[in-house]
């Protein structure tokens, strides 16, 4: 089963899976928020061997039932955006930690073979140099961070106390087609094809690891394929960039002003840099595909073709 496949990874996800396995059954489960849409899945949908149930990870009868006869389970769901986060961080304690919670213990209930939980680069705090492997100590620093290092910590002691065989991957930022607007670069991509100001956060200089959904997903797929029961796997990219850079570059793509950009007042907790090394999913026979300047080029290209994603 796949949690939260009507999002923005996770619909990615789906789609590789169809491809690659037509025939394996394959169970969605999404509560549909405002970032689900089953537009995500119109070309999975009707593929044989796929069931779409619409859920809430929180709700623990109705995800049993949907959990019933499924070998194994891949966690997209959460709530993600660090902004929401810190206006209101009840629903991301209930749907990330609490819902992990709950498919832990139904994992453990009906004796799933594998539990691939996704993760965030996030969970370790801001990286002034260097880069954090997958053991150093975790220390988020706004609520959506803190909600899913907290259901990292269950996960592992899950498979501590109980052999629940959770597997966890933390990503660097996501980025590319159907991506919710909310997110930097479709709100970027959406200003500047509107002509408007983009709001840049303090100075811009904050860094980000850019990684292509595409590939992100190849990585998930590897480590569902061949990753060792309580193990992390970084996913990262070695594509930081400042958020002022990338911002220049969509506007470059637009054919826009540098003068659209409009720096705003910081955000609490805005970590500064992030940075990961990821030689283990390497060791796993996985490399990032797609430059930065490619898997830009493509998105800004989709946006543009899909005007109704972010009007």
């Amino acid at each position: 089963m796949i949690t939260g496949g009507a999002g923005f990874i996770g619909s990615h996800f789906v789609g590789l899976i169809r491809k690659k396995y037509p025939h394996q059954p394959l169970v969605i489960l999404d509560k549909l928020t405002y970032a689900g849409n089953l537009r995500n899945l119109k070309e999975v949908l009707n593929t044989p061997h796929t069931e779409f149930i619409r859920g809430d990870i929180t709700d623990y009868k109705g995800t049993r039932r949907a959990m019933k006869d499924c070998a194994g389970l891949i966690n997209f769901a959460a709530e993600t955006h660090v902004d929401r986060s810190l206006k209101e961080p009840a629903p991301f304690i209930n749907s990330n930690y609490v819902g992990t919670y709950n498919l832990l213990e139904l994992a453990r209930e009906l004796h799933l073979e594998s539990f691939i939980q996704i993760s965030t680069d996030e969970v370790y705090g801001p990286c002034l140099e260097g880069a954090f492997n997958e053991e150093d100590s975790l220390k988020p620093t706004n609520p959506y961070a803190a909600s899913k290092a907290a259901a990292d910590l269950l996960c592992r002691a899950y498979w501590q106390s109980y052999q629940v065989p959770v597997t966890i991957v933390r990503s660097t930022n996501n980025y590319g087609p159907r991506q919710y607007p909310e997110k930097f670069i479709p709100t970027m991509i959406g200003k500047g094809i509107k002509n408007e100001p983009l709001p840049i956060y303090g100075d811009g200089k904050h860094i980000r690891d850019w990684i292509f959904v595409e590939d992100n997903c190849q990585a998930i797929l590897l480590v569902w394929e061949k990753g060792m029961p309580g193990e992390i796997y970084n996913v990262g990219s070695d594509g930081q960039r400042e958020n002022l850079n990338v911002a220049e570059l969509i506007l470059e793509r637009l054919e826009r002003s540098n003068e659209l950009i409009s720096h705003v007042p910081d955000r609490p907790g805005h970590d500064r840099r992030y940075a990961l090394k990821w030689s283990k999913i390497k060791a796993l026979g996985w490399q990032p595909r797609t430059s930065f300047d490619d898997g830009l080029k493509n998105t800004v290209k989709w946006y543009m073709d899909n005007p109704h994603w972010w009007v």
